[in-house]
């Protein structure tokens, strides 16, 4: 059974150019200190589970308005039952976006195989070298390079992204990750929350200026289509 444990009804950024819902899932296997899902990710049992009863009556009251939905979490591709939720989406002839962390290629190679997804969207953590350090989680270099190759070449239309955290992913940093994924269509920075962080020393690291989030987005704009930023 997916376990959903939010659902932002209207959520009209995250699929890009559609009007969608988003829905959380429960549980990650990385621990990324400043993600601001703590309670999803450490403590997903303490959340109340959505029945998919209701979730399907949602779709079903918004036909014809709604036309996507992302899923997101947590870290979606830990559900073994996502599939059963794509098929419920999809038979609505509605769009499906999932984002992920990348750490499971197989799984990932097997929605979009299935014609189950439509949009991708991958979190870079850091440079490949630094993975483990960032996500504290070990071993994850080659799965995480094979979902990069998997989303490249999908043929779908896809996003990489990156939160930039003082004193953790910064400037170098993203410069490496642009180097890795040039040529990709689209990346966004993203700006780090204080908002709930799994690590509480993270409340009180103030996020980068504006002006440095700019500085960022002219160095790596030449290895990418479009560069976007986000919570800025």
């Amino acid at each position: 059974m997916v376990e959903i444990k939010g659902l932002e009804k209207f959520a009209p950024l995250d699929y890009p150019g559609f009007i969608s819902s988003t829905v959380f899932l429960a549980g990650c296997n990385f621990r990324c200190p400043y993600c601001h899902n703590a309670d999803l990710v450490l403590r997903p049992e303490s959340l109340p589970t959505m029945p998919l009863d209701y979730f399907v009556s949602h779709l079903d009251s918004r036909r014809g308005w709604l036309e996507a939905v992302c899923l997101s979490g947590g870290e979606p591709l830990l559900q073994e039952d996502l599939e059963v939720l794509c098929r419920v989406i999809k038979d609505r002839n509605l769009l499906v976006k999932v984002d992920t962390n990348g750490s499971f290629p197989e799984r990932l190679e097997e929605l979009i195989g299935k014609k189950l997804v439509d949009y991708l969207a991958m979190d870079i953590k850091a440079p490949l070298r630094r993975y483990a350090q960032v996500v504290r989680a070990a071993g994850m270099e080659e799965k995480i390079a094979r979902s990069i190759e998997i989303i490249r070449t999908s043929g779908l239309p896809y996003m990489f992204r990156t939160t930039v955290v003082p004193g953790l992913v910064g400037e170098e940093d993203l410069v490496e990750i642009a180097a890795m994924l040039k040529g990709a269509k689209t990346f966004q920075i993203q700006q780090f929350s204080t908002k709930n962080p799994i690590d509480r020393n993270y409340l009180h690291v103030k996020p980068y200026e504006i002006d440095e989030i700019d500085r960022m987005t002219k160095i790596i704009k030449p290895y990418f289509g479009e560069v976007r930023v986000e919570g800025v």
